[in-house]
């Protein structure tokens, strides 16, 4: 993947950073009016880690006298936790902080002779405690090249800004542990892909002005409706910059927690980045680990082992690529069941993964969220989301390894374009996890059919030939779980 690198190198960082004598008059004085309303935001046993960062980044390397932060200070503490393109943009921010005599904690247009304590901790103050309204400058600042005037930036811009912050968390999430149970090695290649894919996705919510660009107000807003982006940015300057704080902050998970998934022999279909794209879409109160209950790759190409895996374990995420390459899904809110009516509610909704990242939620024209169907000779047998018979949003059929994505133009209850790479797909492979605690009551009826509840009419039914449906899936659900 090919990163933006701002304006920022060891070379010129001085060159910049003696552009004006903005804060490079203060001497680490943190008793001053601004400073201290700083930290005031933190709590008490807090204030001190705030105030010890500036010691503390000094410290990783040989400093020498002085009471500046340099770039290559900072570069040399977070060389593993984030690439040195966004190490640049927290620098060239930084030193744009104005803490003059005069100074408010705004970003100006011109910066420092280094960071400075006092800058240091407006910036921790506005990225960790702030509203949107203070991170809205910071983001432009960080946004932008290193002699631009901070009063505009190009969705391009924000776009390049947001990929070395994506990277940056991938970085962190990895390094520093925070994988949930989830393993890299066995997920999907192509993170790089995965981080472009993010950043557009997020950026697709900003609101240029009229003019075509993004000034400050307008990154306030996105920043306001994109949590994200906060989260992100909390995340990058307290684990990358290593400012633990107590219970106050709450470490940010930004991956589902994964359970029990035999990720020997699998290679899934989930990278990184696309877990931090679908994690945030699921309704709230869907916190429960992420389960693996089918995948073709272990369990092969079988509808019926596929519906075994699938029914009776409450909401899943069904992700589904076909074979040219596009990546896509849905999310089904409520536990499936095989019948010939439509089932599910609102929450439901489909998405795609690649080649772009966007979720496709309830029209409110109909309610055909959710079908599945086996074994009938009237109705269509298969899985379908959205749409209608023979017109679903997305659709697989009960033979199994071909469905169909069709839009004309759109998905009638998801408002969804068309899904696959070709109107009718092949499949190439398939996961279901389930993402969500199983709805009372399920289990025990899970383990009920008409074979437990009345041995004669088992017996009936075998004497008019009927075909017990139930026993064949309860035998694939068994052989699963030994």
């Amino acid at each position: 993947m090919h990163f933006f690198y701002p304006t920022v190198s060891l070379r010129n960082a001085s060159i910049l950073c003696g552009l004006t004598g903005r804060g490079g008059g203060t001497m680490g004085n943190t008793e001053s009016a601004l400073v201290q309303k700083r930290l005031s935001r933190f709590r008490p046993e807090d204030r001190p880690v705030v105030e010890g960062a500036f010691d503390r980044l000094r410290q990783n390397v040989a400093a020498p006298a002085g009471n500046t932060l340099t770039f290559h200070m900072l570069q040399s503490s977070m060389c593993k936790m984030a690439p040195k393109s966004m190490v640049a943009r927290l620098y060239q921010c930084m030193c744009r902080i104005d803490v003059g005599p005069t100074g408010s904690g705004k970003v100006s247009a011109g910066a420092a002779s280094g960071v400075t304590r006092e800058q240091l901790v407006v910036f921790l103050a506005d990225t960790l405690q702030g509203t949107a309204e203070e991170r809205a400058p910071l983001v432009m600042a960080m946004s932008q090249g290193a002699s631009e005037s901070p009063t505009s930036v190009t969705t391009e811009q924000v776009t390049q800004f947001l990929q070395d912050l994506i990277s940056a968390v991938v970085q962190i999430v990895v390094n520093k542990g925070r994988l949930q149970g989830w393993n890299p090695e066995n997920m999907a290649h192509g993170s790089s892909i995965g981080v472009k894919l993010l950043a557009e996705h997020l950026c697709s919510e900003l609101k240029p002005t009229d003019q075509g660009g993004c000034d400050v107000a307008c990154l306030e807003d996105w920043i306001f409706r994109v949590p994200q982006v906060s989260s992100y940015l909390l995340t990058l300057v307290a684990e990358g910059m290593n400012v633990s704080l107590s219970a106050q902050w709450t470490r940010t998970n930004l991956l589902p927690p994964c359970k029990d998934t035999p990720w020997k022999g699998l290679k899934c279909l989930l990278d990184i980045p696309t877990l931090m794209f679908l994690a945030p879409q699921l309704p709230d109160g869907h916190s429960a680990p992420w389960r693996l209950v089918f995948s073709t790759l272990l369990h092969g190409e079988s509808f019926t082992r596929m519906v075994a895996g699938l029914t009776q374990c409450g909401p899943t995420l069904l992700l589904i690529k076909d074979t040219r390459g596009h990546v896509f899904g849905g999310f089904a809110s409520l536990s499936w069941g095989v019948r010939p009516q439509f089932q599910g509610d609102s929450r439901c909704f489909l998405f795609s993964v690649f080649p772009t990242m966007r979720v496709y939620a309830w029209t409110g024209y109909n309610q055909h969220f959710m079908y599945l169907n086996q074994n009938q000779q009237t109705m269509p047998n298969g899985l379908g989301m959205g749409g209608q018979h023979n017109y679903f949003g997305l659709w697989l059929d009960s033979d199994f390894g071909r469905g169909h994505s069709r839009a004309r133009p759109k998905c009638t209850t998801f408002g969804s374009p068309q899904l696959s790479g070709d109107e009718d797909f092949v499949l190439d492979s398939m996961e279901v996890w389930a993402v969500g605690q199983q709805e009372k009551g399920e289990e025990d009826e899970a383990k009920r059919s008409v074979l437990d509840m009345d041995p004669e009419v088992q017996a009936m039914m075998e004497m008019t030939g009927k075909t017990l449906h139930s026993q064949g899936l309860r035998k694939a659900k068994d052989d699963q779980e030994q």
